[in-house]
């Protein structure tokens, strides 16, 4: 098959919030933590957690909280 008769589905996104940890142990840990884990919508992988919409800022605090200094991309 040629490459113009190939179709990949592909999805964007727009104005959602990740919470990317650096180990899949950190991700565990947000999970387990009642507060923060019920922001979370999904686990995307072993070390992305997409947060619920408009719930940004709550998660935000909830890390700070835990003591978490999150980097903020926007």
């Amino acid at each position: 098959m040629t490459r113009a008769n190939t179709r990949t589905p592909v999805k964007l996104h727009r104005n959602v919030t990740l919470i990317r940890t650096s180990e899949p142990v950190i991700a565990e840990e947000l999970l387990a933590r009642k507060s923060l884990g019920r922001l979370v919508l999904a686990r995307l992988s072993e070390t992305v957690l997409l947060v619920k919409p408009d719930e940004a800022d709550a998660a935000v605090d909830e890390l700070r909280k835990m003591g978490h200094t999150p980097r903020i991309a926007r």
